[in-house]
């Protein structure tokens, strides 16, 4: 409870200067600012795009005591989005709200924000950059804390009226931070290609090439440039087990603290101040670059393919010979599918049940789908494969194997492959991958099996093959832009356990109807894979603090309105910023794949996310989340918001998400995805003990003019579903089915 105004001490208050003012010169290390032209000279020969470095910017003392008081009072709220996740305090701006009672207690923190924003000062960077004047009046700037596992993708900064980017380094001064710790700020190159239009645009390489480590005391910067300005800032490493350094030791070792902000243009009343500029400037963003013609330069272009009635394939845009085949699975059929599928799912109990399941939820789970022989030779080939090591650029990798790598950077960045073309050439495919992109997945029987399973029509399909790397790779957030839904599969092939953040995840000996017929099937003594990720048990989703300012810590958990600081509470006991920030060094490694719902069916054709990302649920982003289907019903969800940002939720609310998989072995999710969708595959850390690997498929689907998909869905006449069974069992004799009234259980099973 805040003390009322009588019960305050009576010393003198401490009066709040304005920032516009202050010479501020003082408070930087001597002579600074008269080397504007040396610094100057280094900017413009700078690479890959220009940038500058000051070390010792400050008096080290008054940084020393900035430091301290954020870690005595400030609190932090920890964020995460597809494209960051990080430790945050508020809007230093907000300092000025600040009753005298609590800013006695920031006198540093003050004095340094008046000083990075003085007159001085900004001359001084205006001059070294050529970025023209910088207001004084705009302040942004926040502390951002990484702790292990810790990050931020690439993105150019491009929002609003930002002018300069700049970090300064507030990490432990007695521990010099290690190059060999992560959290660089590192910088892209782009390159320059002419679009149909004649404008250019830039395109960032999906590997970086200037790395800069976090120092105390360092300034880095550089303008803000619309479509070149590309940065991300390395993950932060957790200490390895076998660790012996005496620095790693300590728990505040690997926490890098900054104060991240930006210089804007001047606004209204100051001098440079330009009517209109800040709307121009918006018009060249990156965002809007991302839905024009720069998807053109992607990797990789879809490759979609149409079905053909008599199940050959042709290319998009080939003229249909004949109607849909919408026959039953025939006997040719069920013997090509036995080679890669669990036999169980192509029974007509199983097949009723998925159908059900899926056309109440659209979306569904199915675990140990793929066979145990052909799971088998997938599982010893992937694991070789991340045995190997791969070469360290984007450009190697390409030359030494069929991995492409995705990019740009500020969209994907993962390894993948697609179909060969071996399989329609005849010849026989060189990989159980190449088995599953050219031979399983787009064949007829296999559409067959998804149309019955789903209840839809397909008319195309698309499909690749994705290898995330530990430490690289991930998908930003991305909104689906086709007028029709489109039904989408992941096959989640990743053979490492632990995706949820459990030391010894143990074994999923679970019942279910997949395993115990494969196992029955079989009749063998090989154990089924031992791999596979328990789903965690679900809690309460919980909404993720929203973002906030500053608060001075009194010992209490509390959540401050937006845009107002609140006051201190005196006499309580203040607690470190090194126990404020919840320790990462157990929560998940990423690499989940979400589809989430956004707020405004307006604004979902755009297909991409933003510089700010889409915030995720924490028991999501922690892996405390088994894979989630959607609970909507029972058609897909209609979206009704700005596609960059995610609904947030309380105990009571939904949280947007719509369905989640963590990676995990033989598991193959099914979606029903509506226009504006966000879908994204969390970057993965470093921490992971292996890659995460799996098979994206999107197929187009024929709607009805009455908006069904024009599908009868799985047959239930009694006499072919027996004729079916006769079909399964023709070609395994020794598989045997049993009917029960209850309906078969499908996305999950209870442990032994």
């Amino acid at each position: 409870m805040k003390r009322k105004a009588e019960d305050e001490p009576t010393e003198e208050p401490l009066k709040k200067k304005p920032s516009r003012g202050l010479n501020g010169s003082s408070h930087f290390r001597e002579g600074l600012l008269q080397q504007a032209g040396e610094y100057h000279d280094q900017y413009l020969i700078s690479e890959p795009y220009q940038h500058g470095v000051i070390q010792n910017l400050l008096d080290s003392q008054l940084l020393r005591k900035v430091r301290t008081e954020i870690q005595d009072n400030l609190s932090f709220t920890p964020k995460e989005t597809d494209i960051y996740k990080i430790h945050q305090s508020g809007d230093l701006a907000n300092l000025d709200g600040l009753e005298d009672s609590s800013l006695k207690r920031l006198p540093s923190l003050l004095t340094l924000r008046d000083a990075l924003y003085s007159p001085a000062f900004r001359d001084f960077l205006s001059t070294v950059t050529d970025s023209g004047p910088l207001s004084g009046n705009k302040t942004d700037m926040a502390i951002n804390v990484y702790t292990p596992s810790c990050h931020l993708l690439c993105h150019d900064d491009v929002i609003g009226s930002r002018r300069v980017s700049y970090i300064l380094y507030l990490t432990d001064p007695d521990r010099p931070w290690k190059p060999e710790w992560g959290g660089a700020l590192r910088l892209y190159t782009t390159i320059a290609h002419k679009a149909k239009d004649g404008k250019e645009i830039k395109i960032p390489n999906p590997d970086y090439s200037v790395s800069i480590p976090p120092a105390f005391n360092q300034l880095s910067f550089f303008a803000v440039q619309p479509g070149e300005s590309f940065h991300d800032v390395e993950e932060v490493y957790a200490k390895q087990k076998d660790s012996k350094e005496a620095d790693d030791e300590n728990a505040e070792a690997r926490v890098r603290m900054a104060i991240s902000g930006w210089y804007h243009i001047p606004q209204q009343g100051e001098d440079g101040f330009v009517k209109g500029l800040e709307e121009s400037l918006a018009e060249r963003s990156s965002l809007q670059q991302l839905q024009g013609n720069g998807d053109q330069y992607d990797k990789p272009l879809a490759a979609v393919r149409q079905y053909d009635n008599n199940g050959s394939r042709r290319e998009e845009g080939e003229e249909k010979t004949g109607g849909e085949d919408e026959d039953p699975l025939t006997e040719k059929d069920l013997e090509f599918l036995l080679k890669y599928m669990a036999p169980t799912y192509l029974t007509p109990d199983t097949l009723e049940s998925v159908s059900a399941t899926f056309g109440d939820e659209c979306s569904i789970s199915l675990e140990e789908f793929l066979s145990l022989k052909f799971s088998t030779s997938l599982k010893a080939n992937i694991e070789k494969q991340e045995s190997e090591i791969l070469p360290s650029t984007s450009e190697d990798i390409e030359k030494a194997g069929p991995w492409g790598v995705a990019r740009p950077p500020h969209k994907h960045r993962f390894l993948y492959q697609q179909a060969s073309g071996a399989e329609s050439a005849g010849d026989s495919v060189d990989s159980p991958i190449q088995e599953l992109l050219g031979n399983l997945l787009p064949s007829q029987a296999f559409r067959k099996w998804l149309q019955l399973a789903t209840g839809l029509t397909l008319s195309s399909h698309d499909f690749l093959a994705r290898r995330f790397r530990r430490g690289k790779d991930y998908t930003l957030a991305t909104g689906y832009t086709g007028d029709e839904s489109q039904l989408e599969i992941i096959l989640s092939i990743t053979p490492s356990s632990g995706w949820s953040g459990d030391e010894d995840p143990g074994v999923k000996d679970g019942n279910s109807a997949a395993k115990q017929a494969e196992i029955a099937a079989e009749s063998n003594d090989k154990e089924l894979s031992k791999e596979q990720v328990p789903n965690a048990e679900e809690g309460k989703d919980k909404e993720p603090p929203k973002d906030q300012v500053p608060s001075i810590e009194d010992g209490k958990d509390k959540e401050p309105p937006k845009d107002q600081v609140p006051d201190a509470e005196e006499g309580k006991d203040k607690q470190p910023a090194k126990d404020q920030i919840p320790d990462t060094e157990e929560a998940g490694f990423g690499g989940y794949i979400a589809y989430m719902a956004s707020d405004d069916a307006d604004d979902a054709s755009s297909n991409t996310g933003s510089n700010d990302g889409v915030e995720v649920p924490l028991d999501l982003s922690t892996g405390g989340r088994a894979s989630k289907p959607s609970t909507q019903k029972p058609k897909p969800i209609l979206n009704k918001a700005d596609p960059a940002v995610y609904q947030a939720a309380t105990d009571e609310e939904d949280d947007g998400v719509l369905f989640s998989m963590q990676p995990s072995w033989n598991t193959l999710g099914l979606v029903l995805r509506d226009k504006g969708v966000m879908r994204f595959t969390k970057y993965v850390s470093c921490k992971a003990r292996g890659d995460r690997w799996d098979v994206l498929g999107e197929c187009g689907v024929i709607f009805g003019d009455d908006g069904n998909d024009g599908s009868s869905g799985v047959e239930d006449d009694k006499e072919e579903d027996e004729e079916a069974e006769r079909l399964v069992s023709s070609q395994r004799p020794d598989l045997t089915f049993e009917h029960e009234e209850s309906e078969t259980e499908i996305e999950s099973s209870e442990s032994d």
